[in-house]
């Protein structure tokens, strides 16, 4: 038998829901819609329903990556974010940086953060390190 045989469980999955490249909005939300109803019952999948479950996951993500990627921030933009989600006022980062002059300099973009800055920061916020380079 053939490494990619397929057994009639999943040749019914797949007639009930035909995978194709995502190239719309409608598709996309079509396809987000189905992985919706199999996550409805994800405590009783079947392993065929497992696999159709990865394989909408990797189509969605396909399309979302080619379709909504986000632009790109500066070290400071994303700072400047993370605060105004946070509710967070320069003196409430003295934590990070040690003083409230510090912190000001960062913020006016007259210091760059250092790497145990960004530890902190990313601590602080629930975020990767990642974001601030």
């Amino acid at each position: 038998m053939s490494a990619l045989a397929v057994n009639p469980a999943y040749t019914a999955l797949l007639a009930k829901f035909p995978p194709r490249i995502i190239r719309s909005e409608e598709q996309n939300e079509g396809y987000v819609q189905a992985l919706y109803e199999l996550e409805q019952r994800h405590d009783q999948w079947t392993s065929d329903e497992a696999e159709l479950a990865d394989l909408f996951t990797l189509l969605i993500e396909d399309f979302e990556d080619k379709n909504y990627q986000l632009p790109k921030a500066t070290p400071l933009e994303v700072l400047a974010f993370l605060m105004d989600q946070h509710g967070l006022k320069q003196k409430d980062l003295t934590g990070v940086f040690g003083t409230r002059s510090v912190v000001s300099e960062v913020l006016s973009g007259k210091r760059e953060m250092n790497k145990e800055q960004i530890r902190r920061l990313s601590e602080r916020f629930g975020v990767s390190v990642e974001l601030f380079f």
